[in-house]
């Protein structure tokens, strides 16, 4: 069973940057799609972006394409999201996961980024 822990949110401005990182245990960590996700209170959690296992191959959902960079070092059990140009909007507790085949799964307990106009 892997363990993930987000880290790195915080409090920046509009048109900042930030890099979260998320740190998995377990040994299997490289054999995993991973994913980012976000969440406001109220709102469904939404899908950000993954990344194959091997890192060959991301994909990011159009809001955030453009302007955030998923990666991962396997050697070192840990996925990044690095965020440029934020917005207000991107202002959300980020969250991430991984993908098995029955969906989404080991969700951290989050960390919260907070953008201010």
């Amino acid at each position: 069973q892997v363990q993930l822990i987000e880290s790195g949110g915080g409090l920046v401005q509009a048109g900042g940057s930030l890099r979260l990182s998320c740190a998995a245990s377990g040994r299997t960590f490289s054999t995993y799609t991973m994913g980012w996700f976000r969440q406001t209170p109220g709102k469904e959690r939404e899908f950000v972006g993954r990344i194959h296992w091997s890192g060959s191959s991301t994909y990011y959902a159009d809001s955030v394409k453009g302007r955030f960079t998923i990666s991962r070092d396997n050697a070192k059990n840990t996925m990044y999201l690095q965020m440029n140009i934020l917005k207000p909007e991107d202002s959300a507790v980020y969250y991430c996961a991984v993908e098995r085949p029955t969906g989404w799964g080991s969700w951290g307990r989050g960390t919260q980024v907070t953008v201010s106009s």
